[in-house]
């Protein structure tokens, strides 16, 4: 089958067959939370900014990472503002699409002396993911295990993951993904990407690349409940910090430092592309954020199997659920 298809052809048979597959699945916000998650442990204390884990993500990656088609289509309304790093594909000292995991550093004071910590950054993987539940196109996904994905053949860019994200982690890049043959100006300007945490590499029995490469063993993955016991050990004994054991409700990331997560918070760099270590109250407790997702549910359904069939009528292939398609297995 012919790998070109028409925002007509689309539009005629695609709304009908979603609706039609989407009985069949259930919808990304609607999902039972899993019962085993995966939880990665960082002790900062350990990590001495060598950036082995950034390389390694990076290249692992590669194949995830988008290839966009220029010269981008305008936009109308002129709501949805460019996002272009692809000519910016080696910048590593924030999150792009094209860097889904950062050092960020920080200059502070233990026991009146000064020193240098630096901490890996990158998707916090929520166990009650915001970015999941709120994503009206269904491209937003939690995977059994815990991990949080955004499907590349099905999103459509709208950003309202980096919205509602605590710490507004996925990143667009335009001129990528299905808006371009279906709604090129009037969607959402490209796709979202983000940290999966290797979860291609987890479902064969693989640590995922960042812990693989670490020089230092900073990171410790395992289940949440196990995780969860040794970091509050590991914290008493050393007189540490726990950072994402409470925040949003709890992370399948979390921190250990030496010194408390306030004084790390006034010590980085923040910005876009440059997550913050605040306090971060349940997102999904908000009475409003939960009422949208039991709104969003059945559309987000609809949308995500639409998005099924279009891709069934483009490759003439039914791309399996679990992860983006561009890449190989």
């Amino acid at each position: 089958m012919s790998k070109e298809i028409s925002r007509r052809t689309f539009l005629k048979g695609g709304i009908a067959s979603a609706c039609t597959l989407a009985i069949s699945g259930t919808p990304a916000a609607a999902e039972k939370k899993p019962d085993i998650q995966l939880l990665t442990l960082i002790d900062i204390s350990k990590c001495i900014g060598c950036e082995a884990c950034v390389d390694a993500c990076r290249e692992v990656n590669a194949e995830k990472f988008p290839d966009p088609k220029k010269p981008f289509p305008k936009m109308f309304p002129k709501r949805v503002p460019v996002a272009d790093w692809s000519d910016k594909q080696n910048v590593s000292d924030r999150l792009t699409p094209y860097n889904w995991l950062f050092i960020q550093n920080a200059s502070v004071e233990i026991d009146g002396e000064e020193i240098d910590l630096t901490i890996p950054r990158r998707c916090m993987h929520c166990v009650n993911p915001p970015c999941v539940k709120l994503c009206p196109f269904g491209s937003a996904r939690q995977l059994e295990n815990g991990i949080s994905i955004i499907k590349s053949d099905i999103c459509l860019g709208g950003s309202k993951c980096k919205a509602v994200c605590p710490w507004h982690i996925p990143e667009r890049q335009t001129g990528v993904g299905i808006y371009l043959d279906i709604l090129p100006s009037l969607a959402g300007n490209g796709v979202m990407y983000k940290c999966d945490r290797c979860y291609n590499k987890i479902a064969k029995g693989e640590l995922p690349a960042c812990i693989e490469e670490c020089p230092e063993n900073v990171q410790t993955i395992g289940p949440r409940d196990e995780i969860i016991k040794q970091a509050q050990n590991l914290a008493k004994e050393t007189k540490g910090y726990i950072y994402g054991e409470k925040e949003n409700g709890g992370t399948n990331t979390i921190y250990i430092s030496p010194v408390p997560f306030d004084k790390l918070n006034n010590a980085i760099e923040k910005g876009n592309g440059k997550p913050h270590l605040k306090p971060v109250k349940d997102t999904m407790e908000n009475a409003n954020n939960l009422a949208a997702a039991m709104f969003i549910a059945p559309f987000a359904g609809v949308a995500a199997a639409a998005g099924k069939y279009y891709q069934i009528v483009k490759t003439g292939e039914k791309n399996d659920e679990g992860g983006p398609s561009n890449e190989s297995e």
